[in-house]
């Protein structure tokens, strides 16, 4: 089993190939694919690589499905016996992401953990 964990957002998430994932709000339009470089760490079948802080030539390759909202969060406040009351609601707005690949130093692997490239020496 291959994971990465990746930072987006200013949150942490641990990711996994083929899964989707709702983060903070990204600028980018649905169908787009970006690639997110600041991996905490991978694991490759086993073979785990930490950063310090960041693992070198790591990368994760998603694409943008949606945008969406969360649940709405009521906040309200009230201050007693002085009839001063107030009630918002807030929703977050988040992108939900598809996690295409997680490759280290160019390998490079795909939903079902199979190493699709290989670097080819030159």
């Amino acid at each position: 089993m291959s994971y990465a964990i990746i930072q987006t957002g200013g949150k942490q998430y641990r990711v996994e190939t083929g899964r989707f994932y709702d983060v903070e709000f990204l600028h980018a339009e649905p169908d787009t694919k970006l690639t997110i470089t600041d991996v905490y760490l991978v694991n490759l079948d086993g073979n785990i690589s930490i950063g310090q802080p960041l693992v070198e030539g790591a990368a994760v390759e998603v694409t943008v499905r949606q945008h969406l909202k969360a649940k709405k969060v009521i906040v309200y406040k009230m201050k007693p016996k002085k009839k001063t009351r107030s009630k918002n609601g807030h929703r977050q707005t988040l992108t939900r992401i598809m996690v295409d690949a997680i490759s280290l130093n160019g390998v490079v692997l795909n939903a079902n953990n199979i190493k699709v490239d290989e670097p080819v020496a030159v």
